[in-house]
């Protein structure tokens, strides 16, 4: 467990670098779900995710000599732009090892926040391996995207924030794929929530959490053929035991189901959001006798959508 004065302290001290991100309504969306949902919306935090927040207190935990060491971490994703753009802000070097394979929108994202792309083969042991060589190289320090304590106290302040101004919900829906957000809210919702269920979300191609819930233990993903590719990783030995204590379930929905969900908060609230971030929705339709009548809170965790893979596809180039 996180303490509350541990994430007390950390929304106090990452306030001043974050956005307070708005919780937006949809009436029509309400209507079709049968409850009343807030979209915490983190898509319009800086960097376009959650994953600042951890990022910045995983930064803001390390002593003097270890800032001037730098930092390192290994994602393709969007804690790679996170961590380089919290440590542009503290004035720490990023070091960040990317896959080749990596989408090359990606890698231009972390250099135009000042972090420094190593790139390595697309494997998880070659990522974890170049990340090792930095560390005795430069005696930098590894920073987990999802597995780390500082990190996931920071993601917790997300739903601290959802739950100051909406303290009746009876429940909040995440993404899950590394652990880090949904560990967070959980340890939120148990300290600042009154009775608030949390509830991951999770692609069936991708379900690694749902069968660790039934199994007791960290299972591996056996196919990652989803859309939601922020949600192909799994979980860590640090975030498992906390969604195992404080998670009620963890619901799976197909990729048509995602892509539904998708779909309608781009046409009905307007705003743009990745894949990864409209799992949560989609539970919500699938499972909805369970939230009939409840206020239920939903994390947007992002959107930072791959727009030139859809040109690539129309043969558009930059």
């Amino acid at each position: 467990m996180i303490a509350e004065k541990d994430i007390l302290k950390c929304h106090e001290i990452i306030q001043p670098f974050i956005h307070r991100t708005p919780v937006f309504t949809s009436s029509l969306i309400n209507e079709i779900s049968g409850c009343k949902l807030y979209f915490k919306c983190e898509n319009f935090q800086k960097t376009g995710s959650y994953k600042m927040r951890g990022a910045l207190n995983g930064i803001m935990n390390l002593s003097g000599e270890q800032k001037n060491n730098g930092v390192v971490t290994h994602s393709s994703g969007n804690f790679a732009q996170a961590l380089s753009k919290a440590a542009q802000i503290l004035g720490v070097k990023a070091y960040i090892v990317m896959p080749s394979s990596a989408p090359a929108v990606k890698k231009e994202g972390v250099r135009s926040y000042g972090g420094h792309v190593i790139e390595c083969e697309p494997t998880i042991e070659a990522r974890e391996s170049t990340a090792q060589e930095i560390i005795e190289k430069y005696g930098s320090s590894f920073i987990h995207p999802s597995n780390d304590i500082p990190v996931i106290t920071g993601q917790s302040t997300a739903a601290r924030e959802l739950l100051q101004t909406h303290s009746t919900l009876n429940a909040i829906l995440t993404p899950v794929g590394g652990g880090g957000l949904i560990a967070g809210t959980a340890c939120s919702a148990y300290y600042f929530g009154n009775e608030c269920e949390v509830i991951g979300a999770e692609p069936e191609e991708a379900n690694d959490a749902y069968r660790s819930m039934i199994s007791g233990k960290i299972e591996t993903n056996t196919t990652t053929h989803t859309i939601a590719d922020g949600l192909k990783t799994n979980l860590g030995n640090h975030n498992f035991p906390i969604i195992l204590e404080l998670v009620k379930e963890i619901i799976t929905v197909s990729e048509i189901e995602i892509l539904t969900a998708m779909r309608l908060i781009w046409e009905r609230m307007k705003i743009i959001v990745e894949p990864s971030s409209a799992v949560a929705l989609a539970a919500v339709f699938k499972k909805s006798e369970n939230f009939a009548n409840k206020e239920v809170g939903i994390i947007i965790s992002g959107g930072n959508v791959d727009l030139q893979a859809y040109f690539d596809g129309l043969g558009i180039k930059k």
